[in-house]
């Protein structure tokens, strides 16, 4: 199965720089209006066969012009919303955003014991996303699109596919509507193809625009990723 992990276009949240992860969360902005109209074309040469999104407003607007070009339904799952903050939610403070993207990342790389401060620990997060994921794979579908969110797709990713590590994915960003691709199946395992860390569609000129789970984290970012995927 080939597997399209998509975040979801700009939020007024992304451009405040906080940590906003609740159900239903804002809206888009008009730039991240623009991002998702974009996404049909950018993504035309994918044959997508099933379409998912989760539940927080901002991924069903990011996938309701893919539906609108593809007659796709869109599957709402709550699986694939993104990772709970927790005692951090709505912060932007560098030691919130720090606590929260260290402990993704530990997720990642194998502590998945470890609870976000209030929040859900790695087992949790990893069930749901993974549940979808199976249930994706099920439907018999080649190509599916899945639109979630920045912190979500990059601790997924680097979990379960064998050819990403967390130097990589810590140090890669994932803008809004950035796209990861993976090859693969539940069963037999993942590898990633392309980590498209830019926006497939307009992207803000300001700097940290895009919120804090998908920028880079300070730390050691060499390697950690073979040749097959492209930054």
């Amino acid at each position: 199965m080939r597997l399209l992990l998509i975040r979801h276009g700009q939020t007024p949240s992304n451009v405040a720089h906080l940590l906003d992860t609740a159900v239903p969360g804002p809206a888009l902005t008009p730039l991240g209006q623009q991002q998702a109209a974009a996404l049909p074309e950018a993504l035309a040469g994918e044959r997508i066969g099933a379409l998912y999104a989760s539940t927080l407003i901002r991924t069903q607007l990011t996938a309701a012009p893919l539906a609108a070009r593809t007659g796709l339904e869109i599957r709402v799952r709550d699986g694939l919303r993104e990772l709970t903050a927790g005692d951090l939610e709505m912060r932007g403070d560098a030691s919130a955003v720090h606590t929260y993207m260290t402990t993704v990342f530990a997720w990642a790389a194998g502590d998945v014991e470890l609870r976000m401060p209030g929040g859900e620990n790695g087992v949790e997060a990893l069930r749901r996303l993974d549940a979808v994921v199976e249930e994706a794979a099920d439907s018999g579908a080649q190509t599916v699109a899945m639109v979630s969110h920045g912190a979500a797709i990059r601790m997924w990713a680097t979990a379960r596919a064998d050819n990403i590590d967390v130097d990589f994915a810590a140090g890669h960003a994932l803008d809004n509507t950035g796209v990861v691709i993976l090859e693969g199946s539940p069963a037999a395992g993942w590898r990633a193809r392309t980590w498209a860390g830019r926006s497939l569609g307009p992207a803000d000129e300001k700097p940290d625009t895009s919120g804090p789970t998908g920028e880079p984290v300070d730390g050691p970012v060499d390697g950690g990723v073979d040749e097959a995927v492209d930054g």
